[in-house]
Parts: structure tokens; C-alpha cells; sequence
């Protein structure tokens, strides 16, 4: 598989993506998007559409999808063994195994609890060893986010409302989305979604330099 393209077999639609898609608003039933009233579905949905837009495989959208309840689900402290059969035994090994290299991890290998910008650097890191799979799933999730910060400041007169929803500042909320696109520079990803992302990384850094 070539680093600049996306996984084989294109999928727009099929059971088990109708199945995912069930799943995640059933899990995400009560939750919303941080500052908004948005139902929190729309942020895996629109992360499967970004995927699908690219034309990533089944399991890449599926992995897309699901990758925020495979989030909470290891917040929660669930077992490798709880996760497949929550996961895996539904919507195969690719998808659990792809949404688990994408996710903020609360322990390291030896059990040890990381701290916050341990859990960023973690993860940072692993994108290193992770599948073309996991990073695109990381690239679309990043442009996703990115996207809508920048669409929420352009819609309001009050961009300290938007920058609030995060608990770190501005610049290094910013700077943050910045280290995943290096990094994913960094591993070799060259696929197409990188320029889309470099664009809202540059886009979201403006707009630090502007509204703060």
C-alpha cells in the first residue's frame, strides 16, 4: 500500500457501517459536542464522511466511526478482552485495532498512569508504529475538529466563547494540531488529506494571531 493513497476497497455504504453508525449514536446518545448543542454523532459521522470522501476501505471508516467510543471505553478502564468482545466480535479486528492506535491512552505499556501531556506525546509516538489505516483515521479526526473551531469563530463576534471550550489557551490549542500534522509528516503519510489538513493547521494559527 502506497503512503499516499488511501486503503483499498472503497466503501460507501454497507451493513456493518450501518451497524457502526447505530452503535456510536446509542453510546454518544446523551453526549454533545463541547460549547454546543450539537449531538456529539456528528463528529464520527462527519469523520467517516471525510474518510469516504478520500475513498479509505471499510474497516478505515468503520475505525472512524467507532474511535470515540473505543475512547471513552479505554477512559473507562475496559480490558483488551472487553474491548473485542464489545468491538471486535461486532466490527472485526481492523477496526478495534485501528480506532486503539488513534486514542489517547491513560497507561503506558508498563501499567504506569500518564499525565496529560504524557498521554499527547504517547500518542504522538505511536503514530510512528501505527497502520496507513490509524492515520488516516488521526488526519480526518484533526481536520474535523480543526474544520469546526475555524467555522465556530467565524460564525461568532466573540471568539474568546469558542477558544473557552478547551482548557488549554489558544495558541497552544493551535499548536497542538500542529504537532500532529508534523509528526504525521514525520512517519511518511503523505496522503492527499494532508493538504487539506495543512491548510486548516495554517488556517487555525491565523486565526490565534488574530482573535487573541
Amino acid at each position: 500500500m502506497s503512503s499516499a493513497s488511501a486503503p483499498s476497497r472503497v466503501v460507501g455504504y454497507s451493513d456493518r457501517v450501518n451497524h457502526a453508525f447505530a452503535f456510536a449514536a446509542k453510546h454518544h446518545d446523551r453526549q454533545v459536542r463541547k460549547g454546543t448543542a450539537l449531538p456529539y454523532l456528528t463528529q464520527p459521522a462527519s469523520v467517516a464522511v471525510i474518510l469516504t470522501r478520500y475513498g479509505c476501505d471499510e474497516a478505515t471508516v468503520l475505525a472512524g466511526i467507532l474511535h470515540d467510543v473505543v475512547a471513552d471505553c479505554v477512559r473507562e478502564g475496559m480490558t483488551q478482552e472487553d474491548l473485542h468482545e464489545r468491538i471486535a466480535a461486532k466490527f472485526g479486528d481492523e477496526a478495534l485495532d485501528t480506532a486503539l492506535a488513534v486514542v489517547e491512552r491513560r497507561v503506558d505499556d508498563r501499567g504506569v498512569d500518564l499525565a496529560p501531556e504524557e498521554r499527547r506525546l504517547d500518542h504522538l509516538t505511536r503514530l510512528g508504529s501505527a497502520s496507513e489505516r490509524a492515520r488516516w483515521v488521526c488526519a480526518a479526526d484533526r481536520l474535523h475538529h480543526g474544520g469546526t473551531i475555524l467555522a465556530d469563530l467565524r460564525r461568532t463576534a466573540f471568539p474568546e466563547s469558542v477558544w473557552s471550550r478547551f482548557p488549554r489557551d489558544p495558541e497552544v490549542t493551535a499548536n497542538g494540531y500542529r504537532r500532529v500534522y508534523e509528526r504525521l509528516v514525520e512517519v511518511g503519510f503523505q496522503a492527499p488529506i494532508m493538504d487539506e489538513l495543512h491548510d486548516v493547521v495554517t488556517a487555525l494559527e491565523e486565526a490565534v494571531a488574530t482573535t487573541t
